[in-house]
This record gives C-alpha cells, structure tokens and sequence, in this order.
C-alpha cells in the first residue's frame, strides 16, 4: 500500500489499523498509526467509563464528542499526507 492509503485505512477501526500495521509503509506512516492506536484505545477507556452511572454518562459523552473532533482531524490529515499528530493525545508515543 502507499503511504497514504496506508494513512487513511489506520483510521478505519482496529480491523484497519491491523492492516495498515501489517500491510502497509510502516516506516513513513508511524505518526498516523500512533494517532489511530491513541483513538483506538480511546474507545475502549471511553466505553469503561460509559458503564459508571451518571458522571460516566457525563465524562463518556464529552469523551465521545472530543473522539470524534481527533478523529476527523486525524482522518483530513491523512487524506491531505500530513504528518500531523493530534493535540492534547499525540505527544503519547506507543509507535516509535
């Protein structure tokens, strides 16, 4: 895959992620497969934190919102070849 198809498929769920890691440029897409883990990841702690009565409510659904907001500057950079990470989340370095 080019690395820009490689990019863009990291953002597409763990399914996509997986493929991007296995299939993909790893070496010229580490930025964009961070930010996907990072956003991964999110999911599952913001999915914990939905069960908590209330303030989980609360803190799950502001946590959606902003999953949403990193997702979707995530993805325009991919789709623009940017090597961009995500603030507030992407100094977090998983991939090195």
């Amino acid at each position: 895959m080019s690395t820009k198809a490689t990019n863009i498929v990291a953002y597409i769920g763990w399914i996509g992620w997986i493929i991007a890691i296995c299939a993909g440029d790893k070496e010229n897409c580490k930025v964009h497969l961070n930010n996907a883990l990072l956003l991964n990841l999110a999911v599952i702690i913001f999915g914990i934190i939905s069960v908590i009565p209330v303030v989980g409510w609360i803190i799950g659904c502001i946590g959606w919102i902003a999953w949403l907001v990193f997702w979707i500057m995530g993805l325009i950079s991919a789709i623009q070849d940017t090597d961009k990470e995500l603030p507030l989340i992407g100094g977090i370095k998983i991939i090195k």
